[in-house]
């Protein structure tokens, strides 16, 4: 089960109700920068990460009058879109809410999930690289200051590359079933406290292990794609380099 460390609470909370009932995933996300960006890509992943989980998802974006521009960004990256606050009404009886936001904002009741602020040095064109972007913000902890400069998008393309290059070939293979400690390993990195860069981690593992077989491989980065949303599956049946 998924659990949140709320910093007003200091340990960790099951982030859904006991009986699996609604839960409310309200993203507080005031400017359409990439700080903004970030916020609303952890509620995101939050969102598919409860619903692996099998719980029912109500989500709402809260902030800035106008969101345009950042849901623009937000198709870019892949973000699903949520629910305009003023649309949403009173609630629809929801058990749980999480409030996704920056450090130092505010929320009332329910479970906070903080993010912390980007310095964005990377003059990113996310219609070019919205998955290098997506991947570069997600490999490093969300409450840690992330400094983003083109350098890092380069990193994150080049390892893109790899990967769906690597998912494409594994994917020619016979299928294989997910190793049981591979699946228990994605699923406890995810379920503490959305630890997306322990996730990437599993990954990387995966794909140096001597003992996985490239079927399961497969299987693996597009079972973790579910959560991470990267895209890892695009280059398979495709001709030629990737």
């Amino acid at each position: 089960m998924l659990r949140i460390t709320d910093p007003r609470i200091g340990v960790p909370t099951d982030a859904t109700p006991a009986r699996r009932g609604l839960t409310r995933v309200e993203a507080h996300v005031p400017r359409p920068d990439t700080t903004g960006l970030r916020v609303l890509l952890v509620a995101d992943v939050l969102v598919r990460a409860l619903e692996l989980g099998g719980t029912p998802v109500w989500t709402v974006l809260t902030g800035a009058a106008d969101h345009t521009e950042l849901r623009a960004r937000a198709r870019a990256l892949g973000i699903r879109p949520f629910e305009e606050e003023r649309d949403s009404g009173t609630g629809l009886g929801e058990a749980q809410v999480l409030h996704v936001l920056g450090l130092g904002g505010e929320a009332a009741g329910g479970l906070r999930v903080e993010v912390a602020p980007v310095d964005d040095e990377s003059g990113a064109q996310d219609e070019e690289s919205a998955s290098a972007l997506r991947l570069a913000l997600l490999a490093r902890p969300r409450r840690e200051p992330l400094r983003l400069a083109a350098a890092d998008l380069a990193d994150a393309e080049e390892k893109l590359r790899r990967w769906r290059g690597a998912v494409a070939a594994w994917a020619t293979k016979p299928s294989g079933p997910i190793p049981d400690p591979v699946r228990d390993q994605l699923r406890a990195a995810w379920e503490d406290d959305l630890d997306v860069p322990a996730v990437l981690g599993v990954l990387r593992k995966v794909a140096t292990s001597g003992t996985v077989p490239d079927g399961a491989r497969f299987e693996t980065y597009a079972y973790a794609d579910r959560l991470l949303g990267l895209e890892l599956t695009r280059d398979i049946g495709r001709e030629g380099p990737v």
